[in-house]
């Protein structure tokens, strides 16, 4: 909380955890984190949303098999050559994933 306080360059006073200010409740808290106006808002999203695992599954196979191997000569040469790692890596490693829940029975 304090670091984002310090990162968006706010003077405000958070206040005392449990008792005054932004840190009074996690809803004043969270109220304060995902207003737009300061240049780091945190996007909650549920925690068992299964399409953002996806993603997250995705991201770190790629970032494990095709982008630590690499030497870039810069943080802006990766996002030009990003397509063709995906490209390399879809070619070469990606195999289907196997999916083992067979899920929960709806029925009492």
């Amino acid at each position: 909380m304090r670091v984002t306080a310090e990162l968006c360059v706010l003077d405000d006073d958070l206040g005392v955890k449990g008792d005054s200010g932004i840190l009074r409740s996690l809803q004043t808290r969270a109220y304060f984190l995902e207003q737009p106006d300061k240049r780091i808002v945190f996007h909650y999203t549920p925690r068992h949303c299964s399409r953002m695992n996806q993603i997250e599954i995705q991201s770190g196979i790629l970032a494990r098999k095709a982008i630590r191997r690499r030497k870039f000569a810069s943080a802006e040469e990766l996002p030009s050559k990003l397509p063709d790692l995906i490209d390399y890596f879809n070619a070469a490693m990606a195999k289907p994933f196997r999916w083992t829940y067979q899920g929960a029975s709806l029925e009492a």
